[in-house]
C-alpha cells in the first residue's frame, strides 16, 4: 500500500474539519455516497452487503447473523461485536471528466469511531473521534476508471485496552457496563457503554453521510452571522466568511435576504483559507421567541460567492434575532440562575433529552419532527442535550429553531473524570471546535455546559476512597478536570462562541443539604435514589431544577415488542434485563405504587399504574417549581425519550408513545397554572402565569364528596393574575374545607374561568389513592358531530360517579395514534370530550377503543 505524506495530510484535514458545511455552485451537487456499500469482519474476508449510514449492529440484523438485541434477553448475545476489527468498501467509476475539477473532496459527517480511510490503497484519514465531520482533498488519489473507498473499523475495546494497561488508575466511570471501563477514553457517544437506562451495545460504522464534492475556483466553507446590536429599528449584524480558494482573484462576497441584497462586498482571495467580515443591517427586525412567548421569526440568509458576475458558490442560514442571557450570580437568595430571553426573564419548561436510539443512524427526520412536534404541544421552551449521548444532528437544531425550543447544549463529558494528557486534549479541541462552529448560528442554541455531574461527584460520590486512588492521584485527576472543564473548555467557547453562556458542570449545587437548594441549578434526586416520597419535592426546591424523574414502564404495546407473555413479571429475567437501574428499579417502582395506591390485580394493571405513579409525582414537582417563581426559574425532568424500550424515567418511550408523565406535562406546562397544596395546614391555591400580559380571570373554588355533593365554594371574581409570576389567591384551613367529614371522601377543585369560558382547573385530593373508597364509574363515550380535521376524531366521555385517571387505549394503535388528553379525572357526572389523532373512522374506533380507570387496576 501507498502512503501519502501524512504530516502535510493531517495538517489538511484539521483545518477542513473545523469548517462548517458549504454549497457548491461552480460544479454539480455534492454526491451522496451511501448506495453499493458492502462490510466484512477484517479477519473473516467475507464481503456482505451494507447500508449507510448505519452500523456494524445494524447490518449484521439485516442479515439475520444476529437477534435483536433489544428482544428479550440478547443484549449479552451480541458483546462480541465490539471486540472486533470491521471494515467497509465502495466501488465506483469515474470518468476523465469526473477529474477535471480544481478540486474533489470526500466529506465524511461522521465515523465511529476509530477508522483507518483508504481511496485506492492510498491511506486518507486516520480518525479516532465520532464527533467529527473530515473533509479532504482527494482529487490526486482518485483515477479515471475503477475506485474503491475501504475504511476500516478498528474495535473500540482493544483500541482502547493499551491505555487502560498503562494508565496506574481506573477511572470512576460507573455507569460503564463492562468491568473494565474503557468509555472514558474513546471519543465516542458514552450512553453506547452501557448507562442506567440503557443497553451496552458499543457500534462502529459510518454513521453519518459521506459526499463526493467537486469544485473550482472557490468555495464557501461556513458563514458566522454576529449580532452586534438589535432594538426595534435595526438589527446590526456581521457575517463572517470562512473561503477557501484554488484560484487566486477578485471575487465579492453577497448577502441576501430573499431578493433583497443586504450587502455586497469585493474581495481578493488569496489560495488556502481566506475569512472575510461583511457587515451589514435589517431594519425594523423581527424578533425570534421561544415557544409560547411568540413567533420564531427569523431570517433565511444567503451568503453568495461571485465571480465574473456568476455566483459560484452558497451557503443558506436561518438567522433568528433575538438575545439570550443565563443570569448565574450571587443574589440576596443565594445564587441566580434563569434565562432571559429578548431582556424578560423566562421560566423554563421541558425535560432532558438523550440520544433516540442506540443505533443512531436508524433516527429518521420522521421522528425528530414528531420529537419536536411534541415537546412543542407539551408546552415546553427548553430542552437539555445531555451530556452522555451525541452533539445532534443539524435537524435537531433546526428543528429547535422552527418549534422555539431553547437548547442547554452539554459538551460530551458524563458522570466520571477523564485523561487530561496532551493528545486526548487536542482530540478534543477539535471536537468542540467543530461542533461549536456547526452549531452557534441556531437561535435555539442557549447556553454550553461543560459536563453532567462530574462537579458535583467529585465532592459527593466518594469516588477518592471508593477507588482507593493514593492523594497523588487523586491531586492528579482534579487537576486534569480542572484543565479541560476550567481552562480549555472556557477558552474554546470564547474563541468560538464569545458571548454565549458557559459553565463547568450541572449541577452547580448539590442536594443533600438546605442551602444547596440557594445556589444555581440542581439535580435532585432524594426521590428515587434517595427514596424520599413525592411529598418532598414540595420542599426541595432549588434556583432551577435541571434533572429530577421517577421511573415508569412503557405501555403493553411496547412491551409486547420485546417480551412474552411468559415475561410478564416485573422480576422475570426479560423485565430485569431492561431495568438498567437495578440497585432500586423495579422494587422502587413497586415500593412508592404500594405507598399511594392498592395492589395492582395483574401485571398490566402495574404497568398502568406505574405510569400513574410517574406522572402524578412529576405533576406535584413541575407545580412546585413554577408556584416558587421567581425563586426558581426553571424545570427540567429526566427524561423526555429511550434509546431502547424498557422500564426508565421517560415520558415518551422508545417508539415516540406517549406515557402518562407526557400528558400531565402538557398540561403543568401550559401557559397558565391553576395549582392547591397545602401549606402549614392551609389549603392554598395559586395561578401561575408565563403570559407578557395581565390577565382578568375569575376564580372558582369547590368542594364536593365522592357522589358529586357540594360541600364548600367561594368566587373570587374579577381577580388580576399577573404577568410572568406566581401568586397565591386563596389560602384557608383545611378544616373550613373538610367540615369534618373523612379527608379521602372529599375532592376539591379550582377553576379558572376567563372571558365566561372555562380555562385551567385543578383537581386536589386531600388522601392518597389508597385510601379512597373510589367505586367502579359507569363510563360511556359517544362520537361527537362537530366538524373534524382529516385524522382527527372527537369523542365525548362522561361518568357517573368520580372516575381517576381515565386511560383510553386504542388497540393496535401506531406510535403517533393517541388522544390529545389522557389518564385524566372525571368528577361525578362530568363530560369531556377529546380529540384522538387517528385516521380511523368512527366504526373502527369503537371496535379498538377501551377505556380504564384507576380502579379497574386493582385487586378486587
Amino acid at each position: 500500500m501507498k502512503y501519502p505524506a501524512l504530516g502535510r495530510l493531517l495538517a489538511a484535514i484539521f483545518f477542513l474539519t473545523c469548517l462548517t458545511k458549504s454549497t457548491y455552485a461552480a460544479g454539480p451537487d455534492p454526491e451522496s455516497l451511501t448506495s453499493g456499500w458492502e462490510f466484512a469482519r477484517v479477519d473473516e474476508g467475507i464481503w456482505r452487503p451494507a447500508t449507510v449510514p448505519g452500523t456494524v449492529h445494524t447490518d449484521l440484523l439485516a442479515l439475520k447473523l444476529i437477534p435483536d438485541p433489544f428482544a428479550g434477553t440478547n443484549e449479552k448475545a451480541v458483546q462480541w461485536i465490539d471486540k472486533k476489527d470491521w471494515q467497509y468498501r465502495r466501488k465506483w467509476s469515474m470518468t476523465a471528466a469526473d477529474l477535471n475539477y480544481d478540486v474533489i473532496e470526500l466529506d465524511f459527517k461522521g465515523l465511529d469511531t476509530y477508522a483507518d480511510v483508504y481511496l485506492n490503497d492510498h491511506l486518507i484519514l486516520q480518525s479516532h473521534n465520532m464527533f467529527t465531520e473530515h473533509v479532504i482533498n482527494v482529487k490526486s488519489f482518485l483515477v479515471a476508471g475503477n475506485n474503491e473507498l475501504r475504511i476500516v473499523f478498528r474495535s473500540p475495546v482493544k483500541a482502547d485496552m493499551p491505555a487502560f494497561l498503562k494508565d496506574s488508575v481506573i477511572y470512576p466511570a460507573g455507569n460503564d457496563a463492562s468491568d473494565i471501563p474503557l468509555s472514558i477514553y474513546a471519543r465516542k457517544a458514552p450512553y453506547h457503554y452501557g448507562w442506567d437506562w440503557g443497553p451496552r451495545l458499543v457500534t462502529s460504522g459510518i454513521w453519518r453521510p459521506v459526499y463526493l464534492h467537486k469544485w473550482n475556483k472557490a468555495v464557501i466553507r461556513g458563514v458566522w452571522y454576529q449580532q452586534q446590536q438589535l432594538n426595534n429599528e435595526k438589527a446590526e449584524l456581521n457575517a463572517k466568511v470562512t473561503l477557501e480558494s484554488f484560484t487566486v482573484g477578485s471575487y465579492s462576497v453577497r448577502i441576501r435576504n430573499g431578493q433583497a441584497i443586504l450587502a455586497n462586498m469585493p474581495v481578493t482571495l488569496q489560495a488556502g483559507k481566506n475569512t472575510v467580515d461583511v457587515p451589514f443591517r435589517i431594519k425594523s427586525p423581527q424578533r425570534w421567541w421561544p415557544n409560547g412567548l411568540g413567533p420564531q421569526t427569523g431570517y433565511n440568509l444567503q451568503a453568495e460567492l461571485v465571480n465574473n458576475k456568476e455566483a459560484i458558490a452558497q451557503h443558506q442560514q436561518f438567522v433568528g434575532l433575538r438575545t439570550i442571557e443565563v443570569i448565574n450570580k450571587p443574589d440576596s437568595l443565594g445564587e441566580s440562575f434563569y434565562v432571559k430571553v429578548n431582556g424578560i426573564p423566562v421560566f423554563m419548561k421541558g425535560a432532558n433529552y438523550i440520544p433516540q436510539d442506540n443505533f443512531l443512524p436508524r433516527v429518521s427526520q420522521q421522528q425528530y419532527e414528531r420529537l419536536f412536534g411534541d415537546m412543542h404541544t407539551s408546552n415546553f421552551n427548553m430542552v437539555r442535550v445531555w451530556g452522555g449521548g451525541i452533539y445532534e444532528d443539524d435537524k435537531f437544531y433546526e428543528l429547535a429553531d422552527k418549534n422555539g425550543i431553547l437548547v442547554w447544549q452539554d459538551f460530551m463529558f458524563a458522570c466520571t473524570l477523564y485523561p487530561s494528557d496532551g493528545a486526548f486534549l487536542e482530540n478534543v479541541k477539535q471536537e468542540v471546535a467543530d461542533n461549536m462552529i456547526r452549531l452557534r448560528n441556531h437561535p435555539s442554541l442557549a447556553l454550553w455546559c461543560g459536563n453532567n455531574e462530574i462537579a458535583v461527584a467529585i465532592n459527593n460520590w466518594g469516588w477518592q476512597s471508593g477507588y482507593a486512588y493514593t492523594q497523588l492521584q487523586w491531586d492528579h485527576l482534579l487537576k486534569g478536570y480542572d484543565r479541560l472543564f476550567k481552562e480549555l473548555l472556557p477558552q474554546l467557547v470564547q474563541s468560538y462562541d464569545p458571548g454565549r453562556f458557559y459553565f463547568p458542570s450541572s449541577p452547580i449545587s448539590n442536594w443533600g443539604k438546605k442551602e444547596d437548594f440557594t445556589k444555581g441549578d440542581n439535580h435532585y434526586w432524594g426521590v428515587w435514589h434517595g427514596m424520599e416520597w413525592f411529598e418532598a419535592f414540595n420542599t426541595h426546591i432549588p434556583r432551577f431544577m435541571s434533572e429530577y424523574g421517577f421511573q415508569s414502564f412503557p405501555g403493553m404495546e411496547t412491551i409486547n415488542t420485546f417480551a412474552a407473555k411468559e415475561d410478564y413479571d416485573i422480576f422475570s429475567n426479560v423485565m430485569q434485563a431492561h431495568q438498567k437501574s437495578p440497585a432500586k428499579g423495579n422494587t422502587a417502582i413497586k415500593t412508592y405504587m404500594l405507598h399511594y395506591y392498592k395492589a395492582p390485580k395483574d401485571f398490566p394493571s402495574f404497568v398502568y399504574l406505574s405510569q400513574v405513579l410517574q406522572a402524578e409525582g412529576m405533576k406535584m414537582a413541575i407545580a412546585a417549581h413554577r408556584r416558587a417563581m421567581p425563586y426558581c426559574m426553571g424545570t427540567l425532568y429526566w427524561q423526555l425519550n429511550d434509546c431502547w424500550p424498557g422500564p426508565s424515567w421517560s415520558g415518551r418511550d422508545y417508539h415516540g408513545r406517549w406515557k402518562a408523565l407526557q400528558y400531565y406535562a402538557s398540561e403543568a406546562f401550559r401557559p397558565r397554572l391553576v395549582s392547591s397544596v397545602i401549606e402549614e395546614g392551609k389549603l392554598c391555591t395559586y395561578v401561575v402565569s408565563d403570559e407578557l400580559k395581565d390577565r382578568t380571570a375569575d376564580l372558582i373554588l369547590t368542594a364536593v364528596d365522592m357522589q358529586g355533593k357540594q360541600l364548600y365554594r367561594q368566587e373570587l371574581k374579577n381577580i388580576t393574575i399577573p404577568a410572568n409570576t406566581s401568586r397565591k389567591f386563596y389560602s384557608t384551613d383545611t378544616s373550613a374545607i373538610l367540615q369534618g367529614k373523612d379527608a379521602a371522601t372529599v375532592i376539591y377543585y379550582a377553576q379558572l374561568r376567563i372571558d365566561n369560558k372555562d380555562a385551567e382547573r385543578d383537581i386536589f385530593y386531600f388522601a392518597p389513592a389508597k385510601d379512597m373508597n373510589l367505586e367502579m364509574p359507569q363510563i360511556r363515550f359517544t362520537f361527537g358531530k362537530q366538524q373534524q380535521k382529516e385524522g382527527e376524531v372527537l369523542v365525548t366521555i362522561t361518568s357517573d360517579r368520580l372516575a381517576r385517571n381515565v386511560y383510553l387505549q386504542l388497540e393496535g394503535a401506531a406510535a403517533a395514534e393517541r388522544p390529545e388528553e389522557n389518564y385524566f379525572d372525571l368528577l361525578p357526572g362530568e363530560t369531556k370530550t377529546v380529540r384522538l389523532l387517528t385516521g380511523r373512522n368512527p366504526e373502527e374506533i369503537r371496535a379498538a377503543l377501551k377505556i380504564t380507570s384507576l380502579v379497574d387496576s386493582y385487586k378486587h
